[in-house]
Order: C-alpha cells, then structure tokens, then sequence
C-alpha cells in the first residue's frame, strides 16, 4: 500500500509545474528517516556498501488539495539513476498524451488507479507508463506541487543562469482559474465553449486569469516563486515556449537545488532541515518500503556528482526543424474529441519512443529523424601499429 502523508490546505495550489527537488531523493530520504529512527542505524551498518544496479523512480506532479482534478499529473518524469555511470536521465512525458486503455490522457493514469486500485495507484501508474517507454519502473514518488516554493525558500532560494531573456504573457495566476473577468454567466459560458472547441484561447478571452512575466538572460538567484514561474512558464515567446526549452531549464534547476541541499549550509544547518522535512511530510505520496531506505541512502550518498541529462517526448519543432516523436491527430471519437497528443507511427505503437528512451539511457544522444531514431556511428578504431 502507498504511503501518504498528508496536511490540511484551504487555498488552491500550484499546477503544471516540475518539482525539481525530489530528483535529488535525499530530501525525500530525510522524510523517511524522520519517520524511523532505526533507520539511521542501518545507514551507518551500510556506509560503505556499493550500490550497484539501476534503478527507474516514477515522479508525478499533482494540484492536490481542493483543486479540480488533485489527482491528474500534469507533470510526468521518468528518472533513470545508474550508479555505475553517475548519471541520471530525465525523460518527460506529455500530459496530452491519448492513451487508449484509459480512454483518457495518460495524466489521468493515478486517479483512475485509485478506482481501479485503490490501495496500489502508484503501481498501476509506473506499469502503465513503463509498458509506453518500455522500461521497468522500480519506484513511485506523488507530489504535491505547493511544497516547491516553500522547499527552495527553506534552502535558501537558488542561483540559475538564464540563457537567454524570455517574455511569458500567458502565466496562469494561481487562485484564478475561474475568474470571470467581468462578464455576464451567458458571456462566460459562450467564452468557456469557444476554448473548449478551440476557436479561442483562454488568455484571450479571459486575460484576468493570466499575467506577463519576464526573465533577463544571465545569472539570477531566485526564491521559490521566481523559480516556480521559470519552471512552470509554457507559453513564453519564441524557442522558450517550447516543451524541450522548458525541459532544460527545469534540468536548471534540479541541478542548482541538488548542489544547494548537498551544501554544508543545508546539511549542517538543523533549522533549514527539519523545514525541509516538514514541508515534504505533507507533499509526498510514495511506495518505497522501509526495508529499501538504506539503500536509497546510499545510493543518494554515491550520485552528489552525477552528471543529469533531461530530454522531452514531444511533437517536435517546426520552427526550427526539429522531429518529434509524437503528433497532434485531428479531434474524433477515437480520441474523445479532445486536444491530444500519440505516437506518429500509430496510436498504440510506442517502438520509437521505447527506442529513444533506451538510447537515452546508453548515453548515446540518438537525435528524433524524419523516418526514426539516428544512432550516432560509433568513430572507427584505428588498427594497432597505425
């Protein structure tokens, strides 16, 4: 059964955004101990034992608490974490995504695991999602998203290089979502139906819900809510409205938090700890067994230098001639008659994406071509004596 921890909220929270301190997991693994003292002898019995194998960690991101749907994903990782290479990989997966076996988005996977199976909703998530990218997926991690903020003010906010100034016109302002902007409920419902045909967008007719933000390239330290609209922000003007874009600032920004919670003034600082502790107490909902914390100790212990790599399943982008793996097929009953996303080589073919994220995974940097995944060739080794 899944363990939950839970706490009372009575505002809505933040949604659609990467949590990028749980990749670190030794946050999550100070939540733990917290909760089992005996925990910490076995740390210590286990100091110097090698972990060995890769292991895969499913991350959802979720609006939790009284928001609509607090139990979509809008944010779907895949973490791969080898301690042989000190690398983890980061894969992303669209929450558009139709998957036929929910008749649904694969953001509904976890709310309908808790009615098809209510005491295992994470485990009915990972092998959903691990039969679409073919790999076994070990572990799941749930959270909440209104724990970011606090977690990065707590550490003491984070310094990002920006790489280059962007303008988001489009951000959704929290608590907003059903603001009516002044207009009467006939006008509302008319609104309301022209964005859910598509004919409008809902910043344009509804703009209260939304406001501008604003980044200048170069290096900025920022404080929870500065990097939750760097992360979260999709519809920012030009290259940096594009999922890949954001997939690399949220690598950003997992980086700068993994170096600020492995920092002598996070470890040593007791205060900052514990409210790191308490705030994840209340965000996280996780299937890892007592009996693995030793091991995920140590393996958080041997990865503070690994090397992180993100990358993106999307639909590609025209603007600069970049393939993806996935297309946006015309609305039908087939879909639901919904906005979606599936794989350009069928609907229920998954081949390509299973290929590239093996490729991910070797190292190998396989790049998205028009008819498949390009292997780079490997350069030929000189024959001895030459």
């Amino acid at each position: 059964m899944d363990t939950v921890y839970r706490t009372r909220r009575n505002k809505p929270v933040r949604r659609r955004v990467f949590l990028a301190f749980v990749v670190s997991l030794v946050l999550i693994l100070f939540v733990l101990i917290s909760q089992s003292g005996n925990v910490i002898s076995a740390f210590l019995q286990n100091l110097n034992h090698k972990t060995q194998n890769p292991i895969n960690v499913l991350l959802l991101g979720v609006g939790g608490g009284t928001h609509d749907g607090p139990d979509l994903t809008d944010t779907m990782i895949f973490v791969h974490i080898n301690p042989n290479t000190k690398k983890v990989t980061l894969v992303s997966l669209p929450r558009d995504l139709w998957v036929p076996q929910l008749q649904g988005k694969v953001n509904s996977a976890y709310t309908i695991g808790t009615i098809k199976q209510p005491s295992n909703a994470l485990g009915f998530t990972e092998s959903l999602v691990g039969k679409i990218l073919g790999q076994q997926i070990n572990y799941g991690l749930k959270i909440d998203f209104d724990g970011f903020v606090k977690a990065v003010n707590i550490a003491g906010g984070l310094d990002i290089t920006v790489d280059r100034t962007f303008d988001d016109y489009q951000y959704p302002i929290d608590g907003s979502e059903d603001a009516t902007c002044g207009m009467s409920p006939a006008a509302v419902a008319s609104a309301s139906s022209a964005v859910a045909n598509g004919t409008q967008q809902e910043s344009d007719v509804f703009p209260c819900r939304f406001k501008h933000i604003h980044f200048n390239q170069g290096e900025q330290h920022m404080d929870g809510e500065t990097a939750l609209e760097y992360v979260r922000s999709r519809h920012a003007v030009g290259i940096e409205g594009s999922d890949f874009a954001r997939s690399k600032r949220q690598e950003k920004v997992i980086s700068a938090f993994k170096a600020k919670i492995f920092s002598a003034g996070t470890l040593l600082n007791p205060v900052k700890v514990i409210g790191l502790i308490n705030t994840l107490q209340g965000s996280i909902t996780t299937n890892i067994k007592q009996s693995d914390y030793p091991y995920f100790i140590n393996l958080a212990n041997e990865m503070k230098g690994a090397k992180i790599s993100s990358t993106v399943i999307d639909d590609g982008d025209p603007t600069t001639g970049r393939y993806g793996l996935l297309t946006n097929p015309p609305m039908s009953a087939d879909n639901g008659y919904q906005w979606v996303l599936e794989p350009r080589v069928g609907m229920t073919d998954y081949s390509e994406i299973q290929q590239y994220v093996a490729c991910e995974i070797k190292g190998l940097n396989c790049t998205v071509g028009q008819n498949g995944i390009l292997t780079p060739t490997p350069i030929p080794t000189a024959a001895p004596g030459k």
